[in-house]
């Protein structure tokens, strides 16, 4: 089994967690404060294939709150965002062995964290805005809204980006300070951001890393929006990062630039009031130096099917495959440990989501893993889960 960087690749769930449907943030139209309580309770492990087969609890409470600071204070065009955020139980992956994860809530350190502390201002009529403080990078970044009912992590941001940094990028569960500017027009929008490249905040051991030493995480992302969506990204870290393999002639790693790409589309088939079921596709593929990561790139593609049943208005059915491609480093590392390593490791997801109470839903999910931990060998993975979200609003 490979070892290397499971734990940075499983932080590659933000959007499973942030792009999932809301279940309710409650507020009235005169009201400057909006709140949202949700928690997600776990059990997953591997049926067949795995090392073992045994299921491990975990869970996900999300506190979150939003400010109108117009309507508080005055201040035309700002908002204020927090999100405090909770995880807990087991790793089922330690159990399921992959590289990339297969619970977007599962995480390395079970703690409470402030996840997002950010003020928005809004100008040019509403058309831009800048966005400062605590923040997600997958909440805006490398996220398509039709990949959010999958619950394994590739299909919240690409492993080849979630891998990289000296603690991860500021993805859940870790975020750090950045600084993002978004422009939209009536068919497009442009966004960039600079973050800190260590990611730590309040509840990490190190807290809010308030410095620059390890560098910044740069990205820029542009597209266009509508029924289609398409767009294409670029990521580059400003300080030069350890190389996976290459040593210098004292024993040290050769220090490469850390920089990639990915482009991204989402597609709704159905028009958004037509009746019936709701049908909209995505598509996305990244790249990576493979030097700095273990991963040369990846691709994501999947359906999301919302009111599948017409007496079941939060009935959602969702499906993905996706592939994370070894770097030729990592592979050779592999070899060097013994491990005949395959080229990608693969896997399939199928999911399904419906309301059974005012407060609570479920959700049944299954994935299949070809090559899993990306060993040539290994048998092929069958990797089932139950997910409980109860709306504490």
């Amino acid at each position: 089994m490979i070892g290397f960087a499971k734990a940075r690749a499983l932080r590659g769930a933000a959007a499973g967690v942030c792009a999932a449907a809301s279940l309710g943030a409650v507020a009235h139209a005169d009201e400057a404060v909006s709140h949202e309580f949700t928690y997600k309770a776990d059990v997953m492990g591997p049926i067949s294939g795995g090392p073992s087969k045994s299921g491990r609890f975990l869970d996900n409470l999300d506190l979150k709150a939003d400010l109108d600071l117009d309507k508080a204070a005055g201040w035309s065009g700002a908002s204020a965002h927090i999100h405090v955020l909770n995880n807990s139980g087991g790793r089922p992956n330690e159990v399921a062995g992959t590289l990339q994860g297969i619970d977007n809530i599962e995480v390395a350190r079970a703690r409470t964290r402030l996840y997002e502390l950010w003020v928005q201002q809004d100008f040019a009529g509403g058309h831009a805005n800048v966005r400062a403080g605590l923040y997600d990078l997958n909440s805006e970044f490398y996220s398509t809204a039709a990949s959010g009912l999958l619950m394994a992590p590739p299909f919240g941001v690409g492993s080849e980006l979630a891998s990289t940094g000296p603690n991860g990028p500021s993805i859940f569960p870790s975020t750090t300070l950045a600084v993002r500017l978004h422009v939209e027009g009536a068919r497009g929008y442009v966004q960039g951001a600079v973050l800190n490249a260590d990611a730590s905040t309040l509840g990490d051991p190190h807290g809010v890393d308030m410095g620059l030493d390890r560098g910044a995480l740069t990205i820029v992302e542009g597209g266009l929006k509508g029924s289609t969506r398409l767009a294409v990204g670029a990521w580059r870290y400003t300080l030069k990062q350890d190389d996976i393999r290459d040593l210098d002639a004292v024993g040290k790693p050769v220090r490469r630039t850390a920089q990639g790409a990915y482009v991204l589309a989402e597609h709704a088939f159905t028009p958004e009031d037509a009746p019936g079921a709701q049908v909209k596709g995505f598509l996305r593929a990244g790249l990576a130096d493979g030097d700095t990561t273990p991963y040369r790139g990846g691709w994501q593609a999947g359906l999301l099917v919302e009111h599948v049943f017409e007496a079941r208005p939060d009935s959602a059915f969702s499906v993905g495959v996706e592939q994370g491609f070894l770097s030729s480093k990592a592979r050779a590392n592999a070899a060097d440990a013994g491990v005949n390593s395959a080229r990608a490791e693969s896997s399939l997801e199928i999911t399904y989501s419906d309301r059974l109470t005012k407060r609570l839903k479920i959700q049944p999910d299954l994935q299949v893993f070809r090559r899993p931990g990306g060993d040539q060998q290994a048998r092929d993975e069958v990797i089932a889960g139950l997910r409980l979200i109860f709306d504490l609003s």
